[in-house]
């Protein structure tokens, strides 16, 4: 049995006991597609689904579709989405003018009259940039699909690319009540979410009373359970946090980590750590604690542009953070050297990186859309799912989910290996030349 005395300080904390056989850990981005797809064709009772976007493409459109179907095939059938408010009447980042998801949404609606379910925008925030709907967590009847993937074709694998994620199955009734009603009384109840099919959409301007008040009211939320675990089962802590105050997620993080007592496993795609956790990872290597860190290589970012593609300046992200890993690599070069930071590069081809969570000792394990930068920490709704094993019951999924993830990895051994500014593109290292000499790198790190 693990030591589980280091983690006292979660007494308290609203948790819901689980057995073993409740837990399951796909590995692949179509065995997520398929188990979304089947539980949303055989849900009898509900679903509600929250994420950052749903897309107008072909994934999107599948998912959608068998929205409506299931609610046709039940009429009773609760059905609820709700994305990002401000995402959602907009197109992709550095792709030019388009047609926000919202009129998707209702064109979609009018192909099936008297079939009604409901699609919402949440503002977290009067503007993407302050903030956006980072949420997490699909509940199906008495299931919760959690990933921190959004809904279109490269995060389910539709086409010629994926976009890796983490995709996790919980079958818990308690646990899939407690985000359900959360989804359901401290979003869908506010009055600055609106109906996304009702067009035209009230602007931020007329709602910003309402989204000051929803603001107020989510940076005191928490999830809520009737009871909690005993002290020595396998059992889940869901947890919810919004902006620097009080936010009970970013707390979690922090301590969690510093609760290690021989290894953590770190996944992140965007290498710009909070300072918290940059020392609190420092920390833990003076005390002997081995720290692997998987984040994706520039390639594997989703905003990476080719060198023989047009440029843009959203392309300078991946190199922005590459920057920072090296920075840190070289801070940190004799406890590579020693073996106790492995910082392992993802890449797969043409593929992405999207992972997120963390993974303490053998012990507990961190589900979250948290992606570990000083934007999650400070302006985004996020949440996870916070696991504590002490049996080791569920390690043996965890441990192959850990082997799939560094399957394509490769480690860096001196921070040489990586690029330098002078290594990047003309039009990269220009605007990153620019950025720096204006201090404007510092604020894209808070806001990107």
């Amino acid at each position: 049995m693990a030591n589980i005395s280091k983690y006292q300080w979660l007494t308290g904390f609203a948790s819901q006991a689980i057995d073993p056989d409740q837990v399951t850990v796909l590995l692949d981005t179509a065995s997520y597609r398929e188990t979304l797809l089947r539980l949303i064709e055989t849900a009898e009772e509900r679903i509600y689904l929250a994420a950052l976007y749903l897309q107008d493409d072909t994934a999107g459109r599948q998912v959608l579709h068998a929205l409506y179907q299931a609610k046709q095939r039940r009429p009773e059938l609760d059905v609820q989405v709700l994305v990002d408010y401000h995402r959602a009447q907009r197109g992709l980042i550095g792709k030019g003018p388009q047609v926000g998801n919202d009129q998707f949404y209702r064109d979609t609606a009018a192909q099936y009259p008297g079939v009604e379910i409901g699609i919402h925008g949440v503002p977290v925030k009067n503007r993407e940039w302050a903030g956006v709907l980072h949420l997490k967590g699909f509940v199906i009847d008495d299931r919760v699909i959690y990933s921190g993937a959004s809904l279109n074709d490269v995060y389910l694998g539709v086409g010629e690319r994926y976009r890796y994620d983490r995709y996790h199955l919980i079958h818990n009734r308690a646990l899939a009540d407690s985000l359900y009603a959360f989804m359901r009384e401290d979003l869908l109840d506010s009055q600055a979410v609106v109906s996304l099919l009702e067009a035209p959409v009230p602007g931020p301007k007329a709602l910003r009373r309402s989204i000051k008040q929803l603001k107020q009211r989510l940076s005191r939320a928490r999830y809520r359970l009737p009871g909690s675990a005993g002290a020595h089962q396998l059992r889940v802590y869901p947890l919810l946090g919004l902006g620097r105050q009080g936010n009970l997620l970013n707390r979690t993080i922090v301590r969690l980590l510093a609760s290690a007592e021989s290894s953590v496993f770190i996944c992140t795609p965007y290498f710009n750590l909070p300072s918290q956790l940059t020392q609190t990872i420092g920390r833990l290597m003076k005390r002997g604690v081995k720290v692997t860190i998987v984040v994706g290589d520039k390639t594997a970012n989703d905003f990476y542009i080719k060198p023989d593609d047009e440029f843009s300046p959203v392309g300078a992200l991946p190199y922005l953070y590459e920057r920072n890993l090296k920075r840190f690599a070289k801070r940190h070069q004799r406890h590579i050297d020693s073996g106790l930071l492995n910082l392992q590069l993802w890449w797969h081809g043409d593929n992405s990186y999207h992972l997120k969570g963390i993974q303490v000792d053998n012990d507990a394990y961190l589900l979250t859309g948290n992606n570990l930068n000083p934007r999650a920490w400070a302006l985004d709704l996020e949440n996870g799912l916070l696991l504590l094993d002490p049996n080791a019951e569920i390690k043996s999924q965890f441990d192959e989910e850990r082997e799939c993830i560094l399957s394509h990895t490769r480690r860096v051994s001196n921070h040489a290996e990586l690029e330098g500014l002078s290594d990047y593109p003309e039009p990269v290292s220009k605007l990153l030349r620019r950025l720096s000499r204006v201090k404007a790198d510092l604020l894209l790190k808070r806001l990107l």
